[in-house]
């Protein structure tokens, strides 16, 4: 048996392994939980137009913590996501309006603008050997910083009506964002837990290392996760100008936390390596329906941002909790054995 074969089933094993770690079951438990608290405490939460709110919605955080779960289970994360999926809205905006060009080649456009967004933080990152964290602060502001010069603060208006289903349409009374979700979510799990690429995104996050050490070119595949992340974030930056009717500098402000934590609350590690985008997407569930219980309740929906920030504190809290309590237990029974082979000598 080769390397390569062993390799391989080393990481399939592994996948297993991580997949088994990352608690979907116990998430979704939590978010059905969730939905029986909303239905029993708020007469209007299965109402046909708040469901259909809370849904669409919950497509741009899900699309977003997509591609921002991919980064953590490398062990890395963008900060920039909110910034490019605003530029990649306002270019599909002056594209359309300013340029005349066609909406669908505007699309595909903004879509390949958002790869190379993507590309160049990956490339600057695994290049120059710099933190992710620290450069895509910096990129954010240039993605930011390039949008507010292209639209001196305004907003793009009278986006074509021929886009705007992509925002505002229904399919058998279903938001089209949400369909484009579910797409996007079964492509990506099929990319992580089925091809050879994805098994090297799980092995980078564990140990990267060894991966090098196995001649696996990581920076290569760092630099395409983050292409993808780009690809994602300016998908959700025109969907949203599709959804608004107009191209905002404002859009994507709060994606970058919200990002992180449906990632986190849906078992995706920090530390890579653990974790799945589906649980990035029920996690984004769990916070769009505690966003969507503070309007129904009648409280300041200004406190959504402080819970969305205790809320991903708290999950960071619980899964260090948990592996803390996961070590002292190894530990445990490690010195258990040895008082054991000491009382058998």
């Amino acid at each position: 048996m080769g390397i390569n074969t062993i390799y391989q089933n080393a990481i399939i094993n592994n996948i297993a392994h991580n997949i088994r770690k990352s608690k979907l079951l116990n998430i979704a438990i939590v978010f059905l939980s969730m939905v029986i608290i909303a239905i029993l405490t708020s007469k209007n939460f299965l109402t046909r137009f708040n469901i259909q709110s809370v849904v669409r919605d919950l497509a741009f955080v899900s699309i977003i913590a997509i591609g921002q779960s991919c980064l953590l289970l490398l062990g890395e994360l963008d900060l920039s996501v909110g910034k490019m999926a605003s530029l990649s809205g306002v270019l599909s905006g002056l594209m359309m309006v300013n340029l005349g060009v066609p909406p669908a080649l505007t699309f595909v456009c903004c879509l390949l603008f958002g790869v190379c967004f993507g590309i160049i933080n990956g490339t600057i990152i695994t290049r120059l050997r710099l933190n992710a964290m620290v450069v895509t602060i910096g990129m954010q502001g240039v993605y930011g910083g390039i949008n507010l010069v292209i639209t001196k603060g305004k907003a793009i208006v009278n986006i074509p009506q021929s886009i705007q289903f992509l925002g505002k349409g229904n399919l058998l009374e279903i938001p089209v964002p949400f369909v484009i979700t579910i797409i996007i979510l079964l492509i990506v799990l099929f990319l992580t837990q089925r091809t050879t690429f994805g098994r090297y995104i799980y092995a980078i996050g564990n140990n990267r290392e060894a991966v090098e050490i196995l001649g696996i070119d990581v920076d290569i595949v760092r630099t395409l996760v983050y292409g993808i992340v780009g690809m994602l974030s300016a998908l959700t930056g025109i969907l949203m100008v599709a959804r608004l009717g107009a191209s905002q500098p404002s859009i994507g402000d709060s994606w970058v936390m919200n990002s992180i934590a449906a990632s986190v609350i849906g078992g995706v590690a920090l530390t890579g390596g653990i974790g799945s985008p589906a649980g990035a997407v029920l996690g984004a569930a769990i916070i769009s329906i505690i966003q969507n219980l503070i309007v129904l309740y009648g409280v300041n929906v200004y406190w959504q941002t402080a819970v969305s920030g205790v809320v991903v504190v708290l999950a960071i809290s619980f899964d260090s909790i948990g592996t803390i309590i996961g070590e002292a237990k190894k530990r445990h029974k490690a010195l258990a054995k040895r008082k054991t082979s000491y009382r058998h000598l």
